[in-house]
């Protein structure tokens, strides 16, 4: 397994990388859970106990492991990221879309006026769209 798939293989590891890259490099490993709990939506104290529990025995080991963070004395410290990992690294934030949602819907308003227009470029067009948009939701499930 590639250090790509080990981390994008987990949301919770690529909550990580992304607090370490806004972070300079460098984070508290209690900021962390507390960015990483306050991301999933849920910050009473059991769930991040949970956050906590998962990143020492689970997440961390692993990214020290790929040479990807270092662990000393309650500290992360970011040391190399894969260029290909940020490109897929697509976070959607609360009130945004996706970009697979974005294209479909793309898709939609070209079809809208393709019908209008009578114009077969833009029915392409909106298939063509809507193609990237189902391609690139089952990628990102796979992630």
């Amino acid at each position: 397994m590639g250090t790509s798939s080990v981390i994008l293989g987990n949301s919770r590891r690529m909550l990580m990388i992304e607090y370490l890259q806004k972070s300079e490099g460098r984070a508290e490993l209690r900021d962390m859970v507390e960015y990483i709990a306050e991301s999933e939506g849920n910050t009473d104290r059991k769930h991040r106990k949970s956050v906590y529990v998962s990143l020492i025995q689970t997440h961390i080991p692993k990214l020290e492991r790929e040479g990807v963070i270092t662990f000393r004395h309650g500290v992360v410290t970011l040391v190399k990221v894969p260029e290909d990992v940020t490109l897929y690294m697509e976070t959607v934030k609360k009130n945004d879309i996706s970009w697979s949602s974005f294209y479909v819907g793309l898709s939609l308003i070209f079809l809208a006026a393709a019908l209008y227009l009578e114009n077969p470029h833009l029915a392409f067009a909106s298939l063509v769209y809507a193609g990237v948009g189902m391609i690139h939701r089952r990628m990102m499930r796979r992630v």
